[in-house]
């Protein structure tokens, strides 16, 4: 194994173009090193999930080894945890290939879960579950969300009052527990001397200018749709085993396109689906999650941020990466 190989990580929002920055490191390292990428990505891993996720392609997969990719079926969940562990588990077999692991993704928790280590979390208790989501149907998610200000308020002031999963969770977890969500989210003793990441190897790409960032949500919206989004949420609707509260299907863009759908199944016979709407509402919460991915990032302070609205932004990324190499290389 070459223990002086440094795990290499590249964060940031969606749409601020992790997938070519990594593809170029990738490029550019060829005759030198072999690369292998793990997706940090909380939607990736679901098969199915093609479109919708911008999963890289087909194309992109063979030029570089992709891992936690399509590894879950839609009906089942991926914690942080396991996440955490197998990401431990590729890094160490990629090094003994003798190749490079490149973390490339946006799922902030994950990359935290990596950094500051983990602690055992309650287990999902179904009754409990049910119990939170009766309330929220009496009284709004916006409702349980100010309950959860009251007993959580730091897992609170990161959540939009409309995000019914995260916060599900996070009363789930004051229930069975009787601490808050936030406690297990505390650096463990001996962390960050274990952590696979080390100091000065997490790249985060972030715009300067919001407004770049929101127009390239918008044309990968468009191109999702152009591409059969509607057709590929369809098919997973058909299957009759999966419903809007599963983990997958509240991932962004699925969850509005679901709602949609069920809007129109309600409305006369022959009424076309409201694609208008459905852009609209799928491009607002593209954006919510990436201002929160933003949030996190920014808690993050030994990341290298590189401005990815900059024309030069991929090259940049990548002469930091070389850089960070010939540093741990002899």
């Amino acid at each position: 194994m070459n223990t002086t190989l440094p795990c290499i990580a590249i964060a940031g929002p969606t749409a601020s173009g992790k997938t070519a920055g990594a593809l170029a490191i990738a490029a550019v390292l060829a005759r030198r090193l072999p690369v292998e990428i793990i997706s940090v990505d909380s939607a990736l891993v679901y098969r199915g999930m093609d479109i919708g996720t911008a999963k890289p392609t087909p194309e992109e997969r063979a030029f570089v080894p992709h891992h936690l990719i399509d590894i879950r079926d839609p009906l089942l969940a991926y914690s942080a945890a396991e996440f955490v562990q197998d990401a431990t588990e590729l890094i160490a077999d990629i090094r003994a290939r003798g190749a490079l692991p490149l973390l490339v993704g946006g799922t902030m928790l994950y990359f935290k879960a990596l950094l500051d280590g983990i602690d055992a979390m309650p287990a999902a208790d179904a009754a409990v579950r049910a119990r939170i989501e009766a309330r929220a149907h009496e009284h709004g998610w916006p409702a349980l969300h100010a309950e959860l200000a009251r007993i959580d308020p730091a897992t609170a002031a990161r959540l939009a009052p409309a995000d019914s999963q995260r916060i599900q969770r996070a009363l789930e977890v004051w229930e069975i527990s009787g601490q808050p969500l936030s406690s297990f989210h505390t650096i463990k003793t001996g962390a960050a001397s274990a952590r696979p990441i080390s100091a000065g190897a997490l790249f985060s790409l972030e715009p300067t200018d919001r407004a770049w960032l929101h127009q390239r949500i918008a044309q990968r919206f468009d191109a999702m749709l152009e591409a059969g989004f509607i057709d590929e949420v369809r098919a997973l609707r058909a299957r009759g085993d999966l419903h809007p509260d599963l983990p997958s299907m509240r991932c962004v863009g699925y969850r509005q396109a679901w709602e949609e759908l069920d809007f129109q199944a309600n409305r006369p016979a022959g009424t076309p689906l409201n694609l208008g709407m459905l852009r609209e509402r799928g491009i607002a919460a593209t954006r919510q999650l990436a201002k929160r991915q933003i949030t996190w990032l920014r808690s993050m302070p030994e990341r290298n941020a590189i401005a990815c609205d900059q024309p030069t932004a991929t090259q940049q990324l990548v002469q930091a990466v070389l850089q960070r190499i010939d540093a741990n290389t002899p």
